[in-house]
């Protein structure tokens, strides 16, 4: 089922891409395995898929030990506790929810020198939801500046996750706001845009979006 499902999602992702002009191979399928067994990641490793992304960070110690023989590229996407940042610092190769300087300055501060530079997403609340993490569209510039001059990180780019709606259009305005406020700050080091999911994928690949991000659809509901 897992492969099957995997390939569907891939036809989805490049039917997109052709359709909104993108190249084939622009956006990046991140298969969501919080609370998944580390035998349904084998299984959609062995389908071909390689980036994993994990909301929380003791359950994927386990994980990584027993699937330590596949080449994976693990992904950091939940909430950030200041406790937890040395080991999200250390077991993962992307973290796409920074939210703060202080919480970046952590990540570079305990970065192992023997791992190479962490690749690390600003998560923008573009929907100013109250109950979601992120910074406000303004605060962007300011801590784009600052965390982009620590070391062994790289800022890569900016996640976020909009405010559910059904309407296509409606589902492009946050991305499209989200992607003219990061391409106004003229850094070309600034390439990734991590945003859609199922609902709103095809939205997110229209406004240029490169990694996104499913879970149910591949794996099947969550535990």
């Amino acid at each position: 089922m897992i492969k099957n499902q995997l390939n569907d999602i891939l036809l989805q992702i490049s039917q997109a891409e052709q359709r909104y002009a993108r190249l084939p191979g622009d956006v990046l399928l991140l298969a969501v395995s919080k609370t998944k067994s580390a035998q349904a990641i084998a299984k959609a490793y062995q389908a071909g898929q390689r980036h994993f992304g994990e909301n929380y960070c003791q359950e994927v110690l386990g994980k990584q030990k027993e699937l330590g023989a596949y080449d994976i590229t693990w992904h950091f996407i939940g909430p950030i506790q200041s406790n937890k940042t040395k080991l999200i610092a250390n077991h993962f190769s992307w973290v796409h929810s920074v939210d703060s300087f202080r919480i970046a300055q952590r990540l570079s501060d305990q970065r192992a020198n023997t791992l190479p530079p962490l690749n690390i997403c600003l998560q923008v609340n573009i929907s100013d939801e109250q109950t979601k993490s992120g910074i406000r569209l303004a605060e962007l510039a300011e801590l784009t500046q600052s965390v982009a001059a620590l070391p062994n990180l790289i800022l890569r780019g900016v996640m976020a996750v909009p405010e559910p709606e059904l309407d296509f259009e409606k589902q492009r305005q946050p991305f499209k706001a989200l992607r003219a406020s990061v391409v106004a700050l003229n850094n070309s080091a600034l390439d990734t845009f991590s945003f859609g999911m199922s609902a709103d994928l095809n939205a997110a690949i229209a406004e240029g979006s490169t990694i996104v991000r499913i879970g149910t659809a591949l794996f099947g509901a969550r535990a």
